[in-house]
């Protein structure tokens, strides 16, 4: 047989099951946790002393919002929850090597936790 006369390969899979959508949910639902945690982090952050707020003698806020930290503690863990769980579903649904391999949620996974890290370290401070 040659190149011509080989038959194309056909996709077994029926319709897009429910496992795939969750996947997909919990994937944008961590992305949009996470860029929410970043907007928070703005304003629950200390402020900057740049040299022009120091020359100035502006007052800026040095420590973290607590209330505002706390909620962004939890959206960073839901975040990461949801990353995580989107990743096991998808293993465990994910049978051919073609699949999809979700880089990005390994990425999201690993900031959130290492974000969560760098919290508690000036929380704690």
């Amino acid at each position: 047989m040659n190149s011509a006369q080989a038959k194309p390969i056909t996709e077994r899979r029926g319709a897009t099951d429910t496992w795939f959508y969750l996947v997909k949910i919990l994937s944008i639902t961590a992305w949009v946790m996470f860029l929410f945690a970043l907007m928070m982090s703005f304003y629950a952050a200390p402020d900057k002393s740049y040299g022009v707020v120091r020359f100035h003698d502006i007052e800026i806020r040095r420590f973290w919002l607590t209330p505002l930290t706390g909620y962004l503690y939890l959206v960073l863990w839901f975040s990461a929850l949801a990353s995580y769980f989107s990743l096991m579903i998808d293993k465990y649904r994910s049978r051919r090597r073609i699949d999809n391999s979700q880089f990005h949620l390994y990425f999201l996974l690993t900031v959130n936790l290492l974000w969560l890290v760098v919290i508690l370290k000036y929380i704690n401070d």
